[in-house]
């Protein structure tokens, strides 16, 4: 894939939260809407060098990107968040609880990582060499049930793959009030393999994950990846405890600006463009 193909992909998810956020102020998105503001090269970067066919994704609370980038449909995810029997999920499941193909997510803290590693046990039972990637942020990783997890997908040598998404913040807590020690430490005191990489870079994503996911296909046991990413956007809507100056230091790592450094303004003008005009006829009805 090439890097025009990348951002495409993150500048989708991009503009698709930002217009959920235009949605709820309107009052025509009723719930609640956790976007990945900031993170879409993490998603990007996973779940595009996965096959669909025989890896399975579990997310979470913060996984239209995950959802997305894992191929699924703009419209469908819309209608579905809006309640709407043309959803994916015939408008049951909302913005959390997804269910499409190979895609799963729900707004349990840490809960979708067990549901992952029974998901890898089976995997490793059929013999086709899929894996399971499941999503979770710094804040989850206080959840003891991960632990769990890690522990029996050690002894049982299951392939899955944790990606954390350390955006240091959970909600309104920063790590460095919930976590005695670095995140990374977590999996490895499990005996699984973490590699760190910086999650606002697409390009260093993409080649950690391909290099993992060979080792898992030929080792079937787990791995773990932590991104270094930020949250430009709120918690939900509007919840942001955060200063103005934590703010701005998340903005100085746009992912997306990351790419754009490496594209001509002509490049990134076109591919505004193409983006644009698909969401506009996914938006068509609201007039944004």
């Amino acid at each position: 894939m090439e890097i025009n193909d990348f951002y495409a992909q993150m500048l989708r998810i991009r503009l698709f939260e930002e217009a959920l956020l235009k949605l709820f102020s309107r009052g025509l998105l009723r719930g609640t809407v956790h976007t990945c503001l900031g993170q879409e090269a993490c998603a990007v970067g996973v779940v595009g060098a996965l096959d669909p066919n025989r890896d399975v994704v579990c997310s979470n609370h913060r996984g239209h990107g995950h959802f997305l980038a894992f191929g699924g449909d703009m419209k469908g995810l819309l209608d579905e968040i809006m309640g709407r029997d043309s959803g994916v999920c015939g408008g049951k499941g909302g913005s959390q609880h997804l269910h499409c193909k190979n895609f799963y997510s729900n707004g349990v803290l840490g809960g979708m990582v067990p549901v992952a590693t029974g998901i890898a046990l089976a995997q490793k039972r059929d013999g086709q060499r899929g894996i399971s990637v499941v999503f979770s942020g710094d804040g989850a990783m206080a959840e003891g049930v991960i632990y769990e997890s890690l522990n029996i997908a050690t002894l049982w040598k299951l392939p899955i793959l944790l990606a954390i998404e350390n955006n240091h913040i959970a909600q309104t807590t920063p790590a460095s009030l919930e976590h005695g020690s670095p995140i990374e430490n977590i999996p490895t005191a499990f005996g699984v393999k973490t590699v760190m990489v910086n999650g606002n870079d697409v390009l260093a994503v993409r080649r950690a994950v391909e290099i993992l996911i060979l080792e898992m296909r030929e080792d079937q046991s787990p791995k773990c990846l932590v991104l270094d990413t930020c949250r430009l956007g709120p918690h939900s809507k509007g919840d942001d405890s955060r200063s103005k100056d934590e703010i701005e230091k998340c903005q100085i790592r746009d992912p997306l600006k990351n790419v754009e450094s490496k594209l001509s303004t002509e490049r990134v003008a076109l591919i505004h463009e193409q983006c644009n005009f698909e969401l506009q006829g996914v938006l068509a009805e609201f007039n944004l």
